[in-house]
């Protein structure tokens, strides 16, 4: 599969790196809170029409990077609020 996707008058290779961390930096994103997490990123995801590219849950912070799976112009920098 090509990284780019494509519509008939359109091309786009639209990914976002999100880096997000608990206040303080706590360490608690362990165990059951790890998988809660993880849930809730995929589910979220899912409703907001976003593809989990990769989802790396560390101790303090969590990496994430997703794609859109279809072109919406201008709303892609909307689909996080």
């Amino acid at each position: 599969m090509s990284r780019f996707r494509r519509l008939s008058h359109a091309l786009w290779h639209c990914q976002y790196h999100i880096l997000w961390t608990p206040k303080y930096r706590l360490r608690i994103l362990t165990g059951q809170v790890a998988n809660e997490v993880n849930r809730c990123i995929r589910a979220f995801s899912e409703q907001k029409g976003c593809e989990v590219i990769e989802l790396s849950i560390q101790i303090d912070h969590v990496h994430l990077i997703v794609g859109r799976s279809r072109y919406r112009g201008e709303q892609n920098r909307k689909f996080i609020i």
